[in-house]
């Protein structure tokens, strides 16, 4: 069996949506970036539904990591 750090992610493809709202009469954006199930659902996948997450522009590479 293969240690958990040294295996590969699966790779899926996802999609950037925005969904705009309407609130009080104003509408409001509200995006989104889907993660595919497959992805979402590997072991190696580092996030859980809930957890608070920390998302920042790096050159062209979007990063995203688990806040403290």
């Amino acid at each position: 069996m293969i240690p958990k750090c040294e295996q590969n992610m699966i790779e899926g493809h996802g999609r950037f949506t925005n969904r705009r709202t309407k609130t009080a009469g104003k509408d409001y954006d509200r995006f989104f970036i889907y993660v595919p199930t497959e992805v979402a659902r590997d072991g190696t996948f580092p996030f859980k539904e809930g957890d608070l997450l920390i998302i920042k522009i790096e050159s062209d590479k979007l990063v995203i990591k688990k806040a403290k």
